[in-house]
């Protein structure tokens, strides 16, 4: 790989971490690794081809450009905390990602005006990362800090929602949800 490679793919990793929270290649080899999956199945789950899964990985690419996707990385992150946590045996986990991948993304709200989830009443987690989710489908992390930057001066709440949640770490707009819950 010449320096001009070695440079993109840096670049691609750094942007995937402020659009995902980290690099899809440790994203996606942990979820590999908690699920039991290979980068095959795993692909298949998440309605990628292996080639587009492996330049997600090795950062030659740097964005998912399906929302659907997406969710369903997030319901696969989910599943894996709940695999680890003993509360998801590893035959439901099976089901649960065929669930995952005949999924068909949507927004965070059904039509029935239920939060849409694959397993039941969503956590804040995933109504957070929802949220990261479609901001980040429509703008990369440095333009939304910009129109946070712009907003500060007359919406300072509303800046701080677009920097928490467009690019922020989900563990700081998991406590933002839920300091504003009451």
């Amino acid at each position: 790989m010449d320096a001009a490679q070695q440079e993109a793919t840096a670049r691609a990793r750094e942007l995937q971490r402020s659009w995902y929270g980290e690099p899809l290649g440790a994203l996606f080899r942990r979820l590999i690794d908690d699920l039991g999956l290979n980068q095959a199945r795993l692909a298949a789950v998440l309605g990628l081809s292996a080639p587009m899964l492996s330049q997600l990985m090795s950062g030659q690419r740097a964005k998912i450009g399906n929302p659907a996707v997406v969710q369903r990385v997030q319901a696969l992150q989910e599943l894996a905390v709940q695999v680890a946590d003993g509360s998801v045996s590893a035959a439901e986990a099976t089901d649960r990602m065929e669930e995952v991948k005949k999924s068909q993304g949507g927004s965070v709200l059904t039509g029935s005006g239920q939060t849409g989830t694959v397993s039941g009443a969503p956590t804040v987690r995933r109504v957070v990362r929802e949220i990261q989710s479609l901001l980040r489908s429509v703008a990369a992390a440095g333009d939304i800090i910009d129109a946070a930057d712009a907003l500060a001066p007359a919406h300072p709440e509303l800046a701080e929602f677009l920097r928490v949640y467009g690019a922020g770490r989900t563990a700081e707009a998991v406590a933002h949800y839920e300091s504003h819950q009451n």
